[in-house]
């Protein structure tokens, strides 16, 4: 099971094109991040103003009082969708990672096959047992990989689940103390 040079060219020629699209989608997502980040911090800056401006208005304590408790709650529904665009961003990027790292993984798996096959196929007589635990543990290992996949996925599902609950749950509380504090 000797590889010649042309296969061991194709396999580097294959893993800088592999690595390459991953740095692709990695300098794709940091220019998404750049693009989110600047635009928040350009709507900070006028929501800033904004703030400054109808606070030189202020003539009394209540109006003050008025003004904060108006701020509160866009100021959390802000932060809140900020989160939401960065947990999108990243699911978006660990979705193109796992996809890349399954096409990866087929094309190897297909690889190995083919060579257990060559081998199996040029392997001396009486090697069966050696042939067996071979292939056992390549069915093992994509045994790994599919539970592996399959317990990220969960993770992310339940991370997204419980982003939805405190998105809710901070909404509700800034309402509440919006409400609060126009009461007085």
């Amino acid at each position: 099971m000797n590889l010649t040079p042309e296969q061991i060219a194709a396999a580097q020629k294959a893993n800088l094109e592999t690595l390459s699209g991953l740095t692709n989608q990695a300098l794709q997502s940091i220019e998404k991040l750049v693009e989110l980040n600047m635009h928040i911090a350009k709507q900070s800056l006028s929501d800033s103003m904004n703030s400054a401006k109808k606070a030189l208005e202020v003539k009394d304590i209540q109006q003050l009082l008025a003004h904060q408790a108006e701020a509160v709650q866009p100021m959390a529904e802000k932060i809140m969708a900020y989160s939401r665009h960065l947990y999108e961003l990243a699911h978006e990027t660990q979705n193109s990672f796992t996809q890349s790292a399954e096409k990866e993984f087929q094309a190897g798996q297909k690889k190995i096959n083919s060579l257990v096959e060559e081998w199996t196929q040029n392997a001396p007589a009486g090697s069966d047992a050696a042939v067996q635990v071979m292939k056992q543990a390549i069915a093992s290992a994509n045994n790994v990989f599919e539970t592996s996949q399959k317990a990220v996925k969960h993770a992310v599902e339940v991370a997204q689940t419980n982003l939805s609950g405190a998105t809710e749950t901070v909404l509700k509380t800034a309402d509440k103390a919006s409400k609060a504090t126009k009461k007085k």
